[in-house]
């Protein structure tokens, strides 16, 4: 299968599988080339792998003014500059340091000009989590907050929270397949089972759907190097790209063979 809109919000997946792309599937496998990984290195795990990727946007309206004359406005910038140390806390102080979770913001916007206070600014950034009691209680927290700095700061505010995809959970039995299968036909590199990662994947609605798994293959250099995903410098290792058909291929003849002794 190949879909679109991985990366934005609501996702291709959901469209896909209401068009039909898993009528009559048995099982479903998906790869993600990755550059933390040396190229030929396979990972998966059983269970949880990656997290649900909720989106977030504040804005904060205040009032313009003269950069000489503050008392007169009510800065939007400065509550938005301290609503981005603010929310730090919420996963530091108030997420049990045992799971997983985070926040971060990834864009802030103000003002118009040097010598003007800004009458708006706007945030926006990401959660991350794999338990929902603990999305639950980041949105609680984030919300305390905002109304608590914008109203120091004499602002009015909204604040919209956008659930986002499910974690990626494999199927136990077929993680376990994916590593034997590596093991057995992958001798370019390690196989390992790794650690959940915090970046988020549509793939998790297949998973719903049929067994299955998600796994890893290894796209950087050798060295380390490699840029991270989302950087503009951002490349792979393009042998990483024989791996992968060479591992899906050998993974699907595995689990065919099991549909066809059934």
């Amino acid at each position: 299968m190949f879909q679109p809109g991985e990366e934005v919000l609501p996702g291709g997946a959901v469209g896909m599988i209401a068009d039909g792309a898993l009528d009559g599937v048995d099982v479903v496998y998906g790869i993600h080339l990755w550059t933390p990984l040396p190229v030929g290195t396979i990972a998966t795990r059983p269970g949880p792998l990656m997290a649900e990727p909720d989106e977030f946007e504040i804005e904060i309206r205040g009032r313009g003014g003269h950069g000489g004359l503050p008392h007169e406005a009510k800065d939007a910038l400065v509550a938005g500059a301290h609503l981005v140390v603010a929310l730090q806390t919420v996963v530091s102080r108030s997420v049990d340091p045992l799971e997983a979770a985070v926040l971060s913001i990834g864009q802030f916007q103000a003002g118009t000009a040097r010598n003007v206070i800004a009458d708006s600014c706007k945030l926006s950034g990401t959660v991350r989590s794999f338990d929902p009691r603990v999305r639950e209680l980041v949105r609680s927290r984030m919300e305390d907050i905002i109304r608590h700095a914008c109203g120091l700061h004499g602002v009015d505010y909204t604040f919209e929270f956008y659930e986002g995809y499910p974690p990626v959970v494999n199927d136990p039995h077929e993680a376990a397949r994916v590593l034997r299968v590596a093991a057995q036909a992958h001798a370019e590199g390690e196989v390992r089972e790794c650690e959940r990662i915090m970046a988020g994947e549509d793939f998790s609605y297949y998973l719903k759907e049929r067994p299955g798994c998600f796994f890893f293959v290894g796209a950087g250099r050798e060295d380390g190097s490699s840029a991270p995903h989302h950087h503009p410098g951002f490349d792979i290792d393009e042998r990483a790209l024989r791996h992968a058909i060479n591992l899906l291929i050998a993974v699907a003849d595995d689990a065919a063979a099991d549909v066809q002794q059934a």
